[in-house]
């Protein structure tokens, strides 16, 4: 298998697909923007070498408002590391009866719909989560963008020291009270993605295809005999 590169909450109005820019022959704002920011916990950090998701988390931001959230342990069919453990405070009990990620990924594509998806290093989380996807046979759409948080405060904030999520929140200020769990983090994402998103709105990157092109990321593919080029985005 090889690894490429590519390019009580209020209803949810009819969803602005990711790759829709214009909208009544204008091109839209980034406030339209139908975003969900997710985070994985994992076993470790590497799916190619035998590492897997243990946890997952989403919310679903629509007009700057989070209007939906997805949640699930999963049970990696593998044996969790110490130092995993010490990290996330994910125990094997905790997920012993949780279901497998065959069942719980095909239900947060369709959680994500035709959103853009976005997250802190959200290379990482994709890492995971396209690598799985392709243990069935599965990839996402070229079409569907990856936002960073990380690269958008490390183009917005560039004096900062680090850009830790932690430290990004208390910078932008934000409280911080756990870290480590995915829906603990997904919810301190969400938050700052949205100060990052003002920000950015100053600086001339508010309509979509400007702030898509500056703070998008390639999303990993991953390439193997029993790939097909069935999709579920």
């Amino acid at each position: 298998m090889g690894v490429k590169t590519e390019c009580a909450h209020p209803l949810l109005a009819p969803p602005i697909k990711g790759g829709e820019v214009h909208k009544n022959g204008e091109e839209m704002n980034i406030n339209g923007l139908e975003i969900v920011v997710f985070d994985v916990e994992t076993t470790g950090l590497s799916p190619v070498d035998g590492d897997r998701i243990v946890e997952i988390a989403a919310m679903k931001v629509k007009d700057l408002k989070v209007v939906d959230q997805f949640y699930s342990l999963v049970n990696p069919k593998r044996f969790l590391p110490a130092q995993a453990m010490a990290v996330n405070g994910i125990t094997e009990d905790m997920v012993a009866d949780a279901p497998f990620s065959e069942h719980v990924l095909p239900n947060f594509i369709d959680f994500v719909g035709g959103a853009c998806v976005a997250g802190h290093n959200v290379k990482f989380d994709l890492n995971f989560v396209c690598f799985e996807l392709s243990l069935l046979n599965r990839k996402l759409k070229e079409q569907t963008p990856a936002i960073d948080t990380l690269k958008m405060a490390r183009e917005l904030f560039p004096y900062l020291s680090t850009y830790k999520l932690a430290y990004l929140a208390r910078a932008l200020g934000i409280s911080v009270d756990q870290t480590h769990r995915a829906l603990a983090d997904v919810e301190i994402t969400v938050k700052v993605m949205l100060r990052l998103i003002e920000k950015a709105q100053t600086q001339d990157m508010g309509k979509i295809q400007k702030f898509l092109t500056q703070f998008c990321v390639e999303k990993p593919v991953f390439k193997s005999s029993r790939a097909t080029e069935s999709s579920l985005f």
